[in-house]
């Protein structure tokens, strides 16, 4: 747990990115989340349809553009898959940069839900992706603020 509970934004961008010495909570739930993160990519990139259909109730058959709906959730995940690579690489090699990885889960959810109101798809169901969404926020939210404290010694 943190010494202080006053967040320092310096922690963003540190200037010894190896060295991160806030929370461990922190990093840990980071590297939980990203391996959700990186297992959803790959269902995208891999699965059949996507997930269009088979996760998101998204109907693909039959209907014109259903092809394309599925080859736009394949290209969706493997633009996933190197968000997620690039994330391992900073969470594994410069454990300092846990503050900005969070900030990056916390915005997700944030611009996903603007973009699925200025976009919206019309779905047979609710998307796992949906109900989840604004129970991430507060979560990533709350680690992102303790990775921002420092840790007792």
């Amino acid at each position: 747990m943190p010494s202080s509970w006053r967040p320092s934004l310096a922690r963003l961008l540190p200037a010894n990115p190896a060295r991160y010495d806030g929370p461990l909570l922190s990093f840990w739930v980071a590297i939980a989340w990203l391996v959700v993160i990186t297992v959803r990519s790959c269902i995208h990139l891999l699965a059949p349809d996507g997930g269009a259909q088979s996760i998101a109730t998204i109907d693909v058959t039959g209907i014109a553009g259903g092809s394309n709906i599925v080859a736009i959730f394949g290209q969706w995940g493997a633009i996933q898959l190197l968000l997620a690579l690039l994330l391992w690489a900073l969470l594994l090699r410069w454990r300092g940069t846990v503050p900005l990885v969070l900030l990056v889960f916390t915005l997700e959810p944030v611009v996903r839900g603007l973009a699925g109101h200025l976009k919206p798809v019309t779905t047979m169901g609710t998307a796992p992706g949906a109900e989840i969404n604004w129970l991430v926020l507060p979560v990533m939210a709350f680690f992102l603020y303790l990775s921002l404290c420092p840790k007792r010694s």
